[in-house]
């Protein structure tokens, strides 16, 4: 419950940096462009790359532009801030304003992960459960789900649940550590565990 209570706090206070951030930013820059902002960005600041990533990524004060957001969250990924590490390997991933590149993907949300951020390390259990741009491999997706679901991430947590009851690909059935997961999971309502659990 602790870490649920951590985790939870750190998206609020960085929602709360966001907003602010932003609403400085609008009440700043009088012309309108957010040059303020672009200008921090411009000056190396790491958090200000990500959040002007951000915000051509979802067209919150910017034209939605996503050349503009990859742009943007590689600067803030190579000087090592974990949130723009985990966008970028989402948009290679995806493709979304960079070619399609699993192995770019996988690389940056590794940088991510090794850092503790949860969404990464799930993420890197999904690619190695489905062998996406890596051979499949259930140990490593049951490691890197393990490593979110203690954070309290409630996707990890049921995937993790559902691969300890099914079993299976080199990792043994554990029916009762997998309704412990999906338990978990159900607890934070995520709404699949929960139904799984009720056909249980």
């Amino acid at each position: 419950m602790k870490i649920i209570k951590r985790v939870l706090a750190v998206i609020l206070v960085m929602g709360f940096i966001f907003t602010c951030l932003t609403q400085q930013v609008r009440a700043e820059s009088n012309d309108g462009n957010n040059s303020l902002f672009i200008s921090l960005a411009e000056q190396g600041d790491a958090s200000a790359q990500w959040i002007l990533g951000f915000m051509y990524l979802t067209g919150e004060s910017m034209p939605q532009d996503y050349e503009q957001a990859a742009y943007w969250f590689a600067k803030a990924a190579e000087q090592g801030f974990a949130m723009a590490q985990f966008n970028l390997g989402l948009m290679y991933k995806n493709g979304e304003g960079v070619p399609q590149d699993y192995t770019k993907a996988l690389n940056w949300y590794t940088k991510a992960a090794e850092q503790g951020f949860a969404m990464a390390q799930y993420n890197l259990g999904l690619m190695y459960k489905n062998g996406e741009g890596v051979p499949q491999d259930y140990t490593k997706a049951l490691n890197w789900y393990t490593k979110a679901a203690e954070q309290g991430f409630a996707k990890a947590q049921y995937n993790l649940g559902l691969i300890y009851v099914e079993g299976g690909e080199g990792v043994p059935q554990d029916y009762k550590k997998g309704v412990g997961w999906l338990t978990k999971a159900a607890e934070q309502g995520f709404a699949m565990a929960q139904y799984n659990l009720g056909l249980m």
